[in-house]
């Protein structure tokens, strides 16, 4: 008999709807069938149901956070069972030890960190028994049933059990020994907070932080454009003034200088070329480029999409979501033909048939049997759903899915782009920009909602005459860099090593897709959220003061950049391919993690944090409504003014629905605790550089009159 262990409850469930079967308390019992003669069951993991023990249970002293400990190395790792899971570990454990199980099939998600969740869970149980591997990238009938016929052997996938296990106990080696030092040394700068750190996390809040210090530190320029509009017999276009190729003049007296040498001055076509350029249809999608387009497309934080993708993988309709390739299988190519038959039954695709190809089999942009790596791209299966019977959210995903896929059967899309060259008075020059769609091709599936407009010019020649209608000047500021999206954030991450200086080190990160791995991506920015690091506003990313303290005293320190991730990466993949020792790497983790300690220690008393609140870094109250530290009385009911984590608000909130609140940022700048008090006792604040309103920065303190905050500006001593 056999015992099958799935990663998730719902998994199990499919895997299990092919057989007759009882449901069972935390299992299904699998009745004699074909496959299984003398039937089976099958249990199922919670995720992780087990967890790295913490520091106290290898030496009781390491549960006191105190840099004399630091730094904290396991002589050997070891599992427990997560306690909120205990119930569900006892019910696997005992179908492990059942006496007429006699083999165990791992079906776990066909991945790195399948094999850790399954393999753990058999060694905590302490069982040894044949184990094979069930290895699948969809949940479909077919898939599974051919899954289950083709059941690989144990030693096929072990290695990336090592490489998975490696990667977590050096991670908690480094988190572990980061977040105590940094905590530790910061609180003795005055913030009570814990400081996170990690191998993957920190690198990429420096990233951020990064792009936060170039917009801090922008500073706009006025610039102008002289913009003439040209009559040619009638036939009126307007075209920008240009100085080998820039169109912009930084002085505005020069501006208005060539405006007015232009007024009413001849004008001829010097020049008119145009360019053809094609696009092929984009490819298809893995997780990383799926979670870009859908935040672009619909905001969505890369942890929704994968979740939505995650529950469509499990109704079977898509196939495995943390895939890293965007290439297929032949034997996937072969399937396309009547998964696209059966999506052309559905009215939201009718208008997409019939298709220009109808075969992707010998397209090697898509179909590429070196470049599929554990799992192709994410697809839908043939178990097609029409999307309307699908949630809002999920309808949205599995259309961006489906119509990759019919893209991809589509021609290139053309375009011409051309340029028009006016010569005004034989002086000055003048440049004019048009675009023309030529063969719409995949963006009648892609973009058939957002088609861009084209930007036609007039039908000149080149040397024919006219003149100058109207000249005027357009002042403008340059921009800032822009802020990160969520998706870019996922991007980012995985081009990280663009911003190595080490061209080797580039093309190790490049080979290992950069920080993390599409199953890791979203929840890294989904602890960097949580741990108050980054803010996500109008999904625009901010680096917290927060964030830039931790980066600020972690400094060029190698734990904030991507070549220690370079290297890693490499040296794990390595593992995973079982051309690389385990020991050895954990040996140089644990090197690693005493120099991290060493060098924070050694760096920490020439930290400066002059610029940032520090103040406002404490331990945020663990419910809204939990009384913080006092800061004053109310103004509005004479109670308690305390600190609520986001805002500082009155204690007699439930009690008399007392709405005084002050929040801790006006017009882009952190108000502290000391000023807040200052307000409380009817004093000015201090003096607080760099209120932002629209394009303006002033400077000015705060005060409270009339029942609400008041500007007080120290020059006139007037109020806004």
């Amino acid at each position: 008999m056999k015992v099958i262990i799935a990663e998730k409850p719902d998994q199990a469930s499919t895997l299990c709807a092919q057989f007759q079967r009882v449901k069972k308390d935390g299992y299904f019992e699998i009745k004699p069938n074909e496959l299984f003669p003398e039937g089976a069951f099958c249990t199922w993991a919670i995720g992780h149901l087990t967890e790295l023990s913490s520091p106290e249970t290898y030496h009781p002293e390491w549960k006191k956070w105190s840099l004399q400990s630091l730094p904290i190395i396991p002589e050997r790792f070891q599992y427990e069972v997560t306690k909120t899971k205990a119930k569900q570990f006892n019910i696997v454990s005992k179908l492990l030890q059942h006496p007429n199980v006699n083999e165990i099939i791992h079906a776990g998600d066909a991945g790195r960190e399948g094999e850790l969740i399954i393999r753990n869970i058999i060694t905590l149980a302490r069982v040894k028994k044949p184990l094979k591997r069930l290895w699948i990238s969809s949940l479909t009938p077919a898939s599974i049933i051919e899954g289950f016929k083709n059941l690989l052997d144990d030693e096929k996938t072990k290695n990336l059990y090592y490489e998975a296990y490696s990667r977590a106990c050096a991670d908690w080696l480094v988190g572990m020994n980061a977040s105590r030092v940094y905590s530790l040394l910061l609180k003795e700068k005055g913030m009570n907070d814990v400081f996170s750190a990690g191998r993957v996390q920190t690198p990429t809040l420096a990233l951020i932080v990064k792009r936060e210090k170039e917009i801090d530190q922008f500073k706009p320029e006025p610039f102008w454009e002289v913009i003439a509009t040209f009559n040619f017999d009638g036939k009126k276009y307007k075209g920008k003034w240009q100085n080998k190729q820039q169109t912009r003049v930084m002085d505005h007296q020069l501006a208005n200088k060539i405006a007015a040498f232009c007024e009413n001055k001849p004008a001829e076509i010097k020049e008119l070329t145009t360019e053809r350029k094609e696009y092929q249809p984009p490819l298809l999608f893995n997780l990383s480029s799926l979670q870009a387009t859908a935040n672009k497309a619909f905001k969505f934080s890369p942890k929704k999409t994968l979740d939505i993708v995650q529950s469509l993988y499990q109704k079977g309709i898509v196939s495995y979501p943390r895939s890293d390739s965007t290439y297929v299988t032949k034997g996937e190519a072969e399937q396309f033909p009547d998964i696209l038959n059966k999506l052309s039954q559905f009215d939201e695709y009718k208008d997409f048939y019939p298709l220009p190809n109808t075969s992707l089999l010998h397209n090697s942009r898509y179909v590429n049997e070196k470049k599929v790596t554990d799992h192709y791209a994410i697809i839908p299966t043939d178990q097609v759903k029409d999307p309307k019977r699908l949630s809002g959210d999920e309808h949205k995903i599995y259309d961006m899915i489906i119509r990759r896929l019919i893209a991809a059967h589509y021609e290139k899309a053309i375009f011409d782009y051309s340029t028009l060259i006016t010569l005004v008075d034989a002086r000055a020059e003048f440049v004019t920009k048009g675009k023309q769609q030529i063969q719409e091709g995949w963006r009648k599936v892609i973009f058939d909602n957002d088609k861009e407009k084209d930007e036609l010019l007039p039908t000149v020649q080149q040397n024919d005459k006219g003149v100058v209608a109207k000249v005027e000047t357009k002042e403008s500021k340059t921009q800032p860099p822009k802020r990160y999206t969520e998706g870019q954030l996922i991007t980012l991450m995985k081009t990280a090593g663009k911003y190595l200086d080490n061209d080797e080190l580039e093309k190790i990160l490049s080979k290992v897709e950069g920080l993390g791995t599409e199953a890791t991506r979203a929840g890294i920015i989904t602890m960097l959220k949580d741990r108050k690091y980054i803010d996500i506003k109008k999904n625009q990313v901010y680096a917290t003061d927060k964030g830039k303290v931790l980066i600020e005293a972690i400094g060029e320190q190698i734990l904030a950049s991507p070549s220690m991730t370079a290297k890693w990466e490499q040296r794990l993949s390595e593992i995973g391919d079982g051309q690389a020792s385990p020991s050895v790497f954990m040996e140089q983790t644990k090197k690693l993690s005493a120099k991290i300690v060493s060098d924070a220690i050694s760096i920490s008393s020439t930290w400066n944090f002059e610029g940032l609140d520090i103040e406002s870094i404490q331990r945020k109250p663990s419910s809204r409504y939990t009384i913080g530290k006092k800061v004053g009385k109310c103004k509005l009911c004479d109670g308690d003014v305390v600190d609520k984590g986001e805002f500082y608000g009155c204690a007699n909130y439930k009690k008399t629905n007392c709405r005084f609140t002050f929040s801790k940022k006006i017009l882009g700048k952190k108000i502290s605790q000391a000023n807040i008090q200052k307000i409380l006792n009817g004093e000015p604040s201090n003096l607080i550089k760099g209120f932002k309103k629209g394009e303006k920065t002033f400077d000015a303190k705060l005060g409270w009159d009339n029942g609400k905050i008041q500007f007080l500006f120290e020059t006139s001593g007037t109020k806004n």
